[in-house]
């Protein structure tokens, strides 16, 4: 447990250094306490001529200060803390690649060669750490890091980016592995689309991936297309189907017999334009969608932009904030933060994706995808987290991809088996949510609280 001082130096926080330490304090799961009174340890902010660099902090070296009874944070660590989590230096950088998207070079963490390591939540694991130690006898209580006693958590996602027309997208697949001298896996792909030719694997893929969560016991977060195609969106890879198609309403049939959420796929065109998305957003609620969560197809938003048209539409959260060339921890969070400078908005970061290993890694082998996820899932297991991976259900051997449906069912095994507390994205969201209102409204001389919302548990494997 926590009580902020009222000293000057945190009472007059600028907005930026604000919303760090309520990250920080946040991801560190310490119970914060109303109570003035209350014999419990005090975090206070206090300029340091120690204040470590970025390169420092990110390497370990925090910036606490710790004596008995007090922890006392550096501005230089919230600030970073801002500047990572809250996509700062992304938001001021002018570099983009064909798609519009900040260049993975300007996120401070690839620059450091850190972007693998969640570095703010293990951030938070050390504020947690120092404020033990501060403690002596004092109380200290945690927040449980997830419902029904987990220690950490997955979330498994999908975007639909084919219904229909998959032979054209049979094709230029095709030509990408022979571009790469992939011979023998075109082969096998070719070999699959013509004994398909008659049936429609689009569709069988995405049977096929609901029937293998459904015997993993996993419900997951579907993310639709919802504009209207045209030759030019087709020929650009953005909206390639009505969403008014039979299959997408059989789809969305079987998505809610399964429990799973469906959220909207945000096309090229709601970039940054808030009336676009919000024609989408009430396109998917009338088939049928909840719609509360949007992630942007082929991961195109420009940090801050993108998320306030977001909000102004009605959205509750963004699950577009991974990177597009490599998979790891974008934000330096295993978790959902606030969005920077977006009131009511939640991030939800995408930690691993599938073809940011096969497009632009040149990574052909599904297994060896799998690994990569699993390491980063090992990453978030470590400090608590929560990992989110992204597979498209269009990975299918007509479509492309062989032995992908046999990778996809190994990596469903190997998560559940390290038993994360697993659900959709909206309810992960809104877990989180509550988790981060919750108060100490007072202490007892014996240690007891009396929290503000009882349905959130405190930890009790500490």
């Amino acid at each position: 447990m926590i009580r902020l001082s009222r000293s000057p130096s945190l009472t007059r926080l600028g907005p930026g250094e604000r919303y760090g330490l309520d990250v920080l304090i946040d991801q560190s799961r310490l119970l914060v306490v109303d109570d003035q009174d209350a014999d419990v340890v005090t975090l206070d902010i206090v300029p340091s001529d120690a204040a470590p660099d970025r390169a420092r902090w990110a390497a370990g070296e925090w910036g606490y200060t710790i004596s008995d009874g007090r922890v006392a944070v550096a501005p230089a660590t919230i600030v970073h803390v801002t500047n990572v989590a809250g996509a700062v230096m992304e938001l001021m950088s002018k570099a983009q690649d064909r798609h519009q998207r900040p260049l993975a070079s300007s996120n401070p963490l690839v620059q450091l060669g850190l972007e693998r390591q969640p570095v703010v939540t293990q951030a938070a694991a050390a504020l947690r750490a120092a404020v033990a130690q501060a403690a002596g006898r004092r109380p200290v209580r945690y927040l449980a890091p997830w419902p029904d006693g987990k220690r950490w958590a997955a979330a498994f996602t999908h975007d639909v980016d084919v219904v229909a027309g998959w032979p054209a997208f049979t094709a230029l697949r095709l030509v990408e592995l022979l571009r790469k001298g992939e011979l023998t896996r075109a082969n096998r792909v070719l070999r699959a689309a013509l004994s398909a030719r008659r049936t429609n694997p689009a569709w069988q893929g995405m049977v096929d991936v609901l029937a293998a969560e459904r015997e993993a016991g996993v419900v997951s977060t579907w993310f639709l297309l919802c504009g209207t195609p045209t030759f030019a969106t087709m020929r650009a890879g953005d909206l390639t189907y009505s969403p008014d198609s039979l299959t997408v309403k059989r789809l969305l049939d079987a998505l809610a017999a399964a429990g799973c959420e469906v959220g909207l796929h945000g096309s090229f065109a709601t970039y940054n334009n808030a009336e676009e998305f919000l024609q989408q957003r009430r396109r998917l609620e009338a088939l049928g969608g909840a719609a509360v969560g949007v992630r942007q197809h082929y991961l195109r938003m420009w940090p801050g932009k993108t998320q306030r048209a977001m909000r102004w539409a009605g959205f509750s959260y963004d699950a577009t904030y991974g990177f597009a060339d490599r998979n790891g921890f974008r934000l330096g969070v295993a978790d959902i933060v606030p969005a920077w400078d977006v009131s009511g908005l939640d991030e939800v970061p995408l930690i691993w994706m599938d073809r940011a290993l096969s497009k632009y890694r040149g990574i052909e082998d599904p297994f060896v995808w799998v690994d990569d996820a699993l390491e980063l899932a090992a990453a978030a297991r470590a400090v608590d987290g929560l990992w989110v991976g992204l597979w498209h259900c269009n990975l299918t051997p007509p479509l492309g991809y062989p032995g992908a449906p046999e990778a996809y069912g190994r990596l469903l095994t190997e998560i559940t088996r390290r038993e994360p507390y697993i659900a959709t994205l909206d309810r992960l969201v809104a877990w989180r949510r509550a988790r981060r209102l919750v108060r100490a409204r007072s202490v007892a001389p014996d240690g007891r609280v009396e929290l503000s919302d009882p349905t959130v548990a405190l930890d009790q494997n500490r």
